[in-house]
């Protein structure tokens, strides 16, 4: 299969994962639900879970066990986005060629939007660890652990890019705040796979 035409495969198979987990349901904070899905369903490259399912599926063609997963990290990537683009930090009004989420809504609501990313991301990942055998959970408790790690990583780099906007800074914090910001959930989507290796 032609690289273009994979990279299509991938992501129309992500977006059909994703849309599983939109809040359609009538209730009174039905606006965040539409604000989580306005920016989770609004487009971008879905580069992080490719790179998950892509690292994956060079051992195991089994793609259902990594998905959660890929899906996660999805959530956890627009959640930033969210918060990015909020006035307090970049304050900027488009993003994937659509109004802000905070344009599109209002900067409350956007906020608890990205939150609400956040932590769906979690119940994701819980979900799995509930329903995964007993021999397994050591593993994935220890994807869980750098998982969280590496957001903690995304979130110390945005803090310092953040902090140091407008100011020169050395080589050394450039790459302190690319490895973090960037890199950190990168590295991640590459080394998910590593720590499944001993998953039945």
């Amino acid at each position: 299969m032609e690289f273009k035409e994979q990279l299509k495969n991938y992501q129309e198979q992500i977006n059909t994962k994703l849309k599983e987990y939109v809040r359609k349901q009538k209730c009174p904070e039905e606006v965040l639900n539409e604000s989580m899905e306005y920016s989770l369903m609004a487009g971008g490259k879905r580069l992080r879970p490719i790179l998950i399912i892509a690292t994956y599926k060079l051992f195991n063609n089994d793609i259902e066990k990594c998905m959660p997963y890929a899906v996660a990290i999805e959530m956890v990537h627009n959640f930033s986005l969210i918060h990015d683009d909020l006035p307090g930090i970049d304050n900027d009004d488009f993003r994937h060629g659509k109004l802000t989420n905070h344009k599109k809504f209002n900067e409350a609501t956007a906020i608890l939007a990205g939150d609400g990313l956040l932590n769906n991301a979690y119940i994701v990942i819980s979900e799995d660890l509930k329903s995964s055998k007993v021999e397994d959970l050591p593993t994935k408790i220890k994807v869980f652990n750098e998982f969280s790690k590496a957001v903690d990583r995304m979130i110390a780099g945005e803090y310092v890019d953040t902090k140091l906007e407008g100011k020169q800074i050395s080589k050394e914090c450039l790459q302190y705040i690319h490895s973090n910001k960037t890199g950190a959930l990168l590295k991640l989507c590459v080394r998910i796979r590593s720590n499944f290796s001993g998953c039945k």
